[in-house]
């Protein structure tokens, strides 16, 4: 005899269950991934700790600016001396040493006005492109010299 048994009737039985528990399983991890990304991404781009009034900070200061050396920020205040006050901080490229892409990596850090409240270094993380290849020169290997081809080994050596 064949009877007619409704969706939910079909779906009531012991399959049923393991189905919502895979289901269940599924959503927990969906959950759990969605939360470890959310996490990686708010740690990721952390706001300036401060910035540097270029008109007014001192060489000290103005090497805490991110891939400035002592150098540079001395180049920075003799062309502050030389020229007078930056009136915007896209004229700090004018000064040796600093051009357009680290212009940009100073942009975030940089003012012209107000006081100055980075109060230690600026450290960024190294791309992927500036990796070296070997760590330091302890794991470098030196290549290995073989004997040239023409005189036979043990001959003279």
């Amino acid at each position: 005899m064949i009877t007619r048994t409704s969706l939910s009737e079909r779906l009531a039985g012991p399959v049923s269950l393991a189905r919502s528990a895979l289901v269940a399983i599924a959503l927990a991890g969906l959950l759990a991934a969605s939360l470890a990304l959310a996490a990686d991404t708010t740690g990721a781009a952390a706001p300036p700790a401060g910035k540097v009034n270029i008109n007014q900070a001192s060489v000290e200061q103005i090497s805490y600016l991110p891939r400035i050396g002592a150098k540079v920020a001395a180049r920075v205040v003799d062309y502050r001396k030389t020229h007078g006050q930056f009136s915007r901080a896209e004229d700090l490229m004018e000064v040796k040493g600093i051009g357009e892409k680290l212009f940009l990596t100073l942009k975030p850090y940089v003012a012209v006005s107000g006081p100055t409240t980075l109060a230690a270094k600026v450290r960024l993380g190294s791309s992927p492109s500036r990796k070296r290849e070997a760590a330091s020169p302890a794991d470098a290997k030196p290549p290995s010299k073989s004997a040239p081809a023409s005189v036979p080994a043990g001959k003279g050596r």
